[in-house]
């Protein structure tokens, strides 16, 4: 991908982006959909806090050149002219982001790519907001992710042990601006690896965090490195593939057909249609489990009226 302009100093006004604008410089090359959508965030954002004085009006017209100059080199890609593909795609990487942390945090490996990835979680579902308001899951998992973040971070820098799990929240005490330090530390270089089930939070139990259920650290794959691991020389081509547990499929799905008195809302079809792409979002993380599954969601739907 073509390098972006640069960005002149940030105003201070606009202090509450700089970490949405420094996860858009890290996903620049790793991931440009994610780059696009938080530049396109903190574009907004930017404009609702101050679009008239000098300095902030040029800083975000150098902004939107750089988001114009993305549009233009992803232009085919779907995430970027289909937004339910581009919300699919930032909720699934925001969510395996979520497990990788929470996997590292359950099994009491607190680190700073840990940190890091709970915080960047909860910036990646800030960003989700481009395309409407959150889900409730979203703003809880937001709101612990950010916690999270903060309480290891601050455990670690007063040399104390943090609790690993849901233990001992305190809502009220979530100060964003501690995490500024755990925000500079780097992100595991390597994509994250699919999980080996699908989460679903409505199907989780309860945690001690008050309203907010958690998924279990098994979510997370088991291979993701704890820390940015040293170049080993071995070449692509000797990497094997993770093997992934496939759920099971409803026999019954294969012989239902359509009752004629089935009559689908404008609602049930949007539902199917986001199941199919969160479908195609999960394949490209080569996460066969969630795409069969909602691929599976998405056909009982269109087949019964009923999810």
């Amino acid at each position: 991908m073509a390098a972006l302009a640069t960005l002149p100093p940030l105003p201070p006004q606009f202090k509450s982006i700089q970490h949405h604008l420094r996860t858009a410089q890290e996903h620049d090359k790793r991931d440009p959909v994610v780059a696009y959508y938080c530049r396109l965030y903190a574009m907004q954002t930017g404009m609702k806090i101050d679009s008239k004085t000098p300095e902030c009006r040029k800083f975000l017209s150098r902004l939107m050149d750089q988001l114009e100059a993305l549009k233009k080199q992803l232009g085919d890609n779907e995430a970027i002219t289909q937004e339910i593909v581009g919300s699919a795609h930032l909720e699934n990487y925001a969510l395996k982001m979520f497990l990788y942390a929470d996997n590292e945090d359950r099994a009491g490996r607190f680190h700073k790519n840990m940190i890091k990835s709970f915080y960047t979680a909860s910036l990646l579902i800030d960003v989700i907001t481009v395309f409407g308001e959150l889900t409730d899951e979203n703003v809880k998992h937001r709101k612990y992710a950010r916690w999270k973040a903060t309480y290891i971070h601050n455990c670690l820098k007063n040399g104390e042990t943090p609790q690993a799990g849901p233990v001992g929240i305190e809502e009220d005490n979530v100060d964003v601006e501690e995490n500024e330090d755990a925000g500079a530390t780097s992100l595991p270089t390597q994509p994250l690896q699919p999980s080996s089930s699908t989460y679903d939070p409505s199907n989780m139990p309860s945690s001690s965090y008050t309203g907010i259920q958690i998924p279990p650290g098994a979510h997370a794959p088991a291979n993701t490195p704890a820390e940015v691991p040293h170049s080993t020389g071995v070449t692509s081509n000797t990497i094997q593939p993770t093997p992934q547990t496939i759920p099971a499929i409803d026999p019954a799905l294969f012989s239902t057909v359509s009752q004629g008195d089935i009559r689908l809302t404008p609602e049930d079809f949007a539902r199917a249609q986001k199941y199919c792409k969160y479908a195609g979002s999960a394949l490209q993380y080569e996460d066969v489990s969630t795409a069969v599954q909602n691929l599976q969601k998405a056909l009982k739907l269109l087949t019964t009226g009923r999810e």
